[in-house]
């Protein structure tokens, strides 16, 4: 009987401490959880976009699909909220932000909590931000058309469709983000969540909102409605440049900067692709938390605009929606991507800056079916050539993406991002337009110049100029340093021009490749005289050789490359050569490498010459780690994709 008692005592104490253990768990996992300590993107695994058709989402398939995750080592995903399956117009769903909506959504962020994935969710559904209840006067408007109307079509409510939010009226973001974060208030407890905004797919020829021309003549002094009607025209380039001007700070004021503040009042992060916005656009991605990038409808080279202003701002996160429309759009090659072909584009990315990959992405299935697809995506799924790789592939892109997260952004040349000329030049050429790309304000196409091969330079708008400061002849923005700045515009805004020459004053030396002309309508006498004094300084110069200092990395065909400094280490990550200069679509078995590719390089870096063999095995890319004494060390991401197929 004794040992009964003894026993019972045993077990009781058992169940005791069981009962401390778990509740110290519980407890600690809420303190996690609440200052998102399940360390959302601190983990550098992927994410994937997660598309939920409009239908009944049940527990136990979110469950299912989020295990799946965790199995193929990805770090989280992005919810969003899309049409029905096959876009069935009379198919069953739970109501749009109703009662069922809000319950699933709250729980695949509690059960993304309880198994350490992260959970972002798109603030709204489709693209972009609108719904059936946004009204009329909240609407996006185009200059000179009470009834236009831009309808939010394949949302989750199909057929009905709804308004585009005016994304150039705070007050009008402000009714949107009620409802919203009123909906995703019970899933956004617990650990922090990003609320993402998708690329700018506003119409935007003639965008307007009520007051602008006012705002615009006591901005500008002068009346912009007579212009309005042909202000894509080549002979209205300077009206053309102050109108974009004006909306360029409407669209940041009235829209990011509320979306951001929004975000933030839920206990969340931004995350948000700013591109395509007709902007500022360096500006526009400083005042978001998170900025995304994409890869391929934008091709890879653009992200460097993105990094840049996230090493200007101190963004730790560089993100990218990644492997859309690999081979084309739609999706061609759907469930028989190649992962050779996805390292490409990844490494291509990685060596413009992004450190968090998004893979775009995951539908939705039930338990046990794999047949439902997005149409222009990279199927992440069970079904496909890419299902037995998913994990060491992501364990490839974590590594990466850690270790190009050290410290901060290297530079040595800031490079002025030609935004001036981009808003004058109106449309692109129509060799350069693409179906849902039409105006050279989005910057698609612009790259460092050649003779920049070798450094590492970032891009620079005059909003970061102007907050810079020059001591010893080098420019000090935050904690990111220039050696030079270079300039190759063909217009400068009056107050670039100032911001320039303030800075060339203070004894940074410019290499300006070019007189540029003052942008906008009415021009003033002050920018000539401006223009005269900067290139009378001794260290302005057109011509870059001329400015002594010494390549990063110098060599016969530098392959594109990153590299993070803390002040005394550097990072590099150089990128198989076949990622340089991609663009979309890419080529089925595009990556395929017959042979080891080796090239020398010398890597200047704090006064040490340091020899190095870059020498890239089939499908590999390489990551340098150079010490303060030049002591040089490459590190292991070896990951061997299957051989790629080609067409």
């Amino acid at each position: 009987m004794k040992r009964i008692y003894t026993g019972l005592l045993i077990i009781a104490v058992m169940v005791l401490f069981a009962g401390y253990l778990n509740a110290q768990i519980k407890d600690e996992a809420g303190r996690r959880f609440s200052n998102g300590g399940n360390d959302n993107y601190q983990s550098a695994k992927p994410y994937t976009r997660w598309w939920w058709f409009a239908g009944i989402i049940k527990n136990e398939d979110v469950k299912e699909q989020l295990d799946w995750l965790k199995a193929n080592g990805f770090g989280g995903v992005e919810i969003a909220f899309i049409y029905p399956v096959k876009r069935n117009p009379n198919a069953e769903r739970f109501p749009w932000l109703g009662k069922e909506w809000q319950d699933v959504v709250t729980y695949a962020k509690m059960y993304s909590d309880s198994i350490g994935l992260g959970c972002d969710f798109t603030y709204g559904t489709l693209w972009p931000f609108g719904g059936t209840f946004v009204k009329d006067e909240d609407r996006t408007q185009i200059w000179n058309d009470t009834s236009f109307k831009q309808p939010l079509r394949l949302s989750w409510t199909h057929p009905d469709t709804g308004n585009v939010l005016n994304h150039l009226d705070k007050g009008a973001f402000g009714r949107y983000a009620k409802v919203m974060s009123d909906a995703f208030a019970p899933a956004l407890k617990g650990s922090k969540s990003a609320l993402f905004c998708d690329s700018w797919e506003v119409e935007s020829k003639f965008l307007w909102t009520r007051g602008f021309d006012e705002m615009f003549t006591k901005k500008f002094g002068y009346d912009i409605k007579p212009f309005m009607d042909s202000i894509y025209t080549e002979r209205n380039a300077g009206p053309r440049y102050d109108y974009m001007k004006l909306l360029s700070e409407l669209v940041i004021n009235e829209f990011f900067i509320p979306f951001t503040e929004e975000s933030h009042r839920m206990n969340s992060l931004s995350r948000v692709q700013c591109m395509g916005s007709p902007t500022d656009i360096m500006k526009s991605y400083s005042n978001v938390d998170i900025p995304e990038t994409e890869a391929m409808l934008y091709n890879p080279a653009y992200s460097s605009i993105v990094s840049s202003s996230a090493a200007l701002s101190g963004k730790k996160i560089i993100s990218s929606e990644t492997f859309t429309c690999l081979y084309g759009f739609p999706a061609k090659h759907i469930r028989e991507e190649q992962t050779a072909d996805l390292k490409l584009v990844a490494d291509a990315l990685f060596a413009n800056g992004v450190n968090q990959i998004i893979w775009h992405g995951m539908p939705y299935n039930p338990i046990g079916i794999d047949t439902f697809y997005f149409y222009a995506t990279c199927h992440v799924g069970k079904r496909g050539t890419l299902k037995d790789e998913f994990k060491p592939f992501n364990d490839y892109m974590q590594k990466v993406s850690d270790r190009m997260r050290f410290g901060r952004t290297y530079s040595d040349v800031a490079v002025y991002l030609p935004l001036e000329d981009s808003w004058i030049a109106g449309e692109y050429p129509k060799e350069l337009q693409l179906p849902w790309a039409w105006g050279a304000y989005e910057l698609r196409y612009e790259k460092f110049n050649a003779e920049l091969k070798g450094f590492h330079p970032l891009w620079i708008n005059n909003d970061f100029l102007s907050k810079g400061t020059v001591k010893n002849n080098v420019l000090y923005v935050n904690d990111v340093s220039f050696k030079v700045l270079y300039v190759d515009a063909k217009n400068l805004d009056l107050e670039t021009i100032k911001t320039m020459y303030k800075l060339a004053k203070d004894g940074l030396p410019v290499c300006l490749k070019q007189l540029p002309k003052q942008s906008g309508y009415i021009k003033s006498e002050e920018f000539e005289t401006i223009l005269g004094k900067l290139k009378s300084l001794p260290n302005v110069t057109n011509e870059f050789t001329s400015i002594r200092m010494n390549h990063l990395v110098m060599g016969d065909n530098v392959p594109d490359y990153w590299c993070r400094t803390d002040g005394k280490s550097l990072v590099m990550f150089f990128a198989n050569p076949k990622a340089e200069g991609l663009t979309y679509p890419i080529a089925y078995g595009q990556s395929l490498q017959e042979n080891t590719i080796t090239k020398k390089v010398n890597i200047n870096y704090k006064g040490k010459n340091v020899p190095v063999e870059l020498k890239f095995e089939l499908y590999q890319s390489l990551l340098l780690f150079i010490d303060e004494k030049g002591n040089a060390k490459f590190e292991d991401i070896k990951f061997v994709p299957k051989s790629p197929r080609t067409e």
